[in-house]
């Protein structure tokens, strides 16, 4: 369920950006559908789990701002800088977290799933600041060398692809460091 809300407002997005015939006022449709699909992802989150997680808020209000923008101007070139300002917000939030408590944000987030010591989680929590600021470049050179509707399919389907290629490289650099998990009677 957790992939199916991370995935919905990207993909309303997509879908709105193709319905007009008039393919240059899809991005303004598709602007509409991504602030109210930012909005639903948080209200139904919070229905399916009674609590608000803070990157769905984070990227409502980058949504929200950009979004507003881009109707008001009538310039596309504003949305298109919501996934590099959003990945950039994650890179820092990474960065951040490694002078910032006890554990960085990588710890926190796998520490139950790897016993891996701290130099480990310092290089994993690296790892991910150079990974969302990568990303967020790419964003960038897709926005302003491909059309608008190539941008927004390598938005959806281009990152997906490159999330899960580092998702799985790190969990085969992290697998030496695995918990054994107690196995259940069925």
């Amino acid at each position: 369920m957790k992939f199916f809300l991370d995935f919905f407002p990207g993909l309303a997005f997509l879908v709105a950006l193709f319905i007009p015939e008039d393919r240059t006022q899809g991005i303004y449709l598709a602007t509409k559908v991504l602030i109210a699909a930012t909005f639903l992802q948080i209200f139904l989150g919070w229905l399916i789990t009674r609590k608000i997680e803070r990157q769905y808020v984070v990227i409502f209000l980058v949504v929200l701002v950009l979004g507003t923008a881009t109707l008001l101007l009538k310039d596309e070139r504003f949305i298109k800088w919501k996934p590099t300002i959003v990945f950039w917000i994650f890179s820092l939030s990474f960065l951040a977290s490694d002078y910032i408590g006890s554990r960085n944000l990588s710890a926190r987030l796998m520490g139950q799933l790897f016993d891996a010591p701290g130099n480990v989680w310092r290089q994993v929590n690296l790892s991910f600041v150079a990974f969302f600021l990568l990303c967020g470049f790419i964003n960038l050179f897709v926005a302003y060398n491909f059309s608008t509707e190539a941008w927004a399919t390598f938005k959806l389907f281009g990152f997906l692809l490159l999330n899960i290629v580092y998702i799985v490289g790190l969990t085969l650099y992290l697998s030496r460091y695995a918990i054994e998990q107690p196995e259940t009677d069925k």
